[in-house]
């Protein structure tokens, strides 16, 4: 399974690439290069930023569908939190960016259209600090800010215009449509561009590297971080090259004594020009909160998790986040057994608050909550405000039964620190368990305005259960169906808005807001069908109509909801 999902990501991937790229390479003027047939648009309506957009949200959605994706609002906010640090001080930080975190083992990231960035959840296991995982990010953010997308598509349509005619096709398909009926189109093409990869050239990853570092510097990394890893990467390798893999990382970014050399060399610069500056942030390692570095990359303000490294009240945050992905990302059974030899052994080497974290973790995700109380106890006592241990806690103290107790820490929590995501999806969870009506209102009525400005199917989910509960079953039909859509299952949500539509007790605002969904989501759709390419909830790609039935159906309209990262 895992080989097919990189199989899928990577042939989704050239898709999508060679789509963004050959429309934005339509704007560049080179009289040697291979001219682009003239649609009668200027580039800039050929492909705009949100189109760009729009092919990047599509790859996600549809690597979500595969259960290709770490959904969980905790980490979410945080890699998006470090991304957004890092991009506030980028070559281009007013640019669309989103970070997500891929569930994949091996030891890559990625770019993609839109400012798209993955990052396989085996990079972040196998780095030993945020400074290493933030080089990775700033490197990948690079690719993204000198435009190296748009590069290769110069050097691939030379070629294989085919490629273009493709894409263009797509193009001129999609129309007025939008992105998303053209990100459509171009995925019916995708056996003839599966015939060329598209790769960054070593001047590429020479400039990703350049801006990378100077970003790191400027954030308060360590500029040194990127050079060290890749390293470390390459150390590992060659210590036994009969028998190691070749880290992806090292296949896609190759790495070689002279770049190294020259990454060492730039960080040494930004050093000592920082030195003649006592002033600047870099290397400062207090809480970047502290720092008088800009923040207005944080997402929400009233996020519990810091972008940095410390953390007053406890642990590291990046050390119990590295763990956090270690367990979401594996069977939480054989992550509870790594956790319980590791913590056994005699030297006392493991027995570190991370390590108990993720095993209570696993724990709590393999049924196991007593045992985890018992984890997370002395955590507790040494740490008390520390919020993601306590959150930890009270996802523990809810699966071992203790409801109440547990509904008292996420209060404290929510109280703490409201509008944050992984609090709310928590809480409302714990009180849509058996609790009453007015339970599940109160989980509704703070949900909800956390849904203006996510993407994540799981906060859909959530809001729409609570609202079942509490009686508003047309809010929860169009949660439903929005979780269903941002999961990769565009039909499905198109079918549960029709039956939604249906209904006979729908005031005149639900109803316009029922059809101006099934506007947005017709374009794409439509296309889809047109072009018989299958989807996770329409395989055969001709889909006639029927309602998809599974769990999750109510009556006579039928929910497709998104993967819970608890269950």
């Amino acid at each position: 399974m895992i080989m097919a999902h990189r199989h899928f990501r990577k042939r989704l991937l050239t898709v999508l690439l060679s789509a963004s790229m050959v429309l934005a390479a339509g704007a560049q003027d080179k009289p040697d290069d291979v001219r682009l047939p003239d649609l009668g648009s200027s580039a800039n309506a050929l492909i705009s930023p949100q189109e760009a957009q729009d092919y990047g949200a599509m790859m996600l959605q549809q690597m979500r569908a595969l259960d290709m994706v770490v959904n969980d609002p905790l980490l979410d906010d945080y890699i998006n939190n470090l991304g957004f640090r890092l991009v506030a001080n980028s070559a281009k930080p007013k640019d669309h960016f989103a970070f997500f975190i891929a569930k994949d083992p091996v030891i890559n990231a990625f770019s993609a259209p839109g400012g798209y960035i993955g990052i396989d959840s085996g990079l972040i296991v196998i780095t030993r600090n945020e400074d290493e995982l933030a080089a990775v990010m700033a490197h990948e953010i690079g690719h993204i800010t000198q435009n190296h997308l748009q590069r290769a598509y110069e050097s691939a349509k030379k070629d294989t215009p085919l490629m273009a005619l493709v894409a263009l096709g797509a193009v001129a398909a999609g129309g007025a449509a939008g992105g998303q009926a053209a990100a459509a189109a171009l995925l019916g093409g995708q056996g003839a561009i599966m015939q060329k990869e598209i790769n960054f050239t070593r001047k590429d990853e020479a400039e990703a590297d350049r801006t990378g570092i100077e970003t790191l510097s400027k954030s308060g990394f360590d500029p040194n971080a990127m050079a060290d890893f890749f390293q470390r990467m390459e150390d590992e390798m060659s210590a036994d090259s009969g028998g190691i893999q070749v880290p992806s990382l090292l296949q896609d970014h190759p790495v070689t004594a002279e770049r190294i050399s020259d990454a060492k060399a730039r960080a040494s610069a930004l050093i000592a020009a920082q030195k003649k500056q006592p002033s600047g942030n870099l290397l400062n390692k207090t809480s970047w909160t502290q720092q008088t570095a800009p923040i207005a990359y944080v997402k929400d303000p009233t996020t519990l998790l810091s972008a940095r490294n410390t953390d007053p009240s406890g642990p590291s945050t990046y050390l119990l986040m590295r763990e956090r992905v270690r367990v979401l990302s594996d069977d939480p059974y054989r992550m509870a057994n790594y956790y319980s030899s590791l913590l056994a052994r005699k030297d006392g080497r493991y027995d570190t608050p991370e390590n108990h974290y993720g095993y209570a973790l696993a724990l709590t995700r393999s049924g196991q909550g007593a045992k985890a109380v018992a984890q997370l106890g002395p955590l507790l006592d040494k740490y008390p405000d520390n919020l993601i241990v306590r959150l930890a806690m009270a996802d523990a103290r809810l699966q071992d039964g203790q409801r109440a107790a547990a509904l008292d820490l996420y209060a404290a929590l929510n109280t703490q620190s409201p509008r944050n995501k992984a609090i709310g999806v928590a809480y409302a969870n714990a009180l849509n368990q058996g609790g009453t009506k007015t339970q599940a209102a109160q989980a509704a009525d703070m949900l909800r305005p956390m849904l203006e400005d996510t993407d994540e199917p799981d906060l859909f989910t959530a809001y729409a259960r609570a609202s079942e509960h509490a009686g508003d079953t047309v809010r929860a039909g169009e949660a439903y169906a929005q979780a269903s859509y941002l999961s990769g299952r565009p039909f499905d949500a198109m079918e549960q808005l029709k039956a939604l539509l249906k209904r006979g007790d729908l005031d005149y605002y639900a109803r316009a807001r029922i059809q101006a969904h099934i506007a947005e989501l017709t374009p794409l759709v439509m296309e889809l069908r047109k072009r018989r390419i299958s989807t996770d909830d329409n395989p055969d790609g001709t889909n006639q109509g029927q309602q998809q039935f599974g769990p999750g159906c109510t009556g006579k309209l039928c929910f497709s909801v998104g993967n819970d990262a608890l269950n």
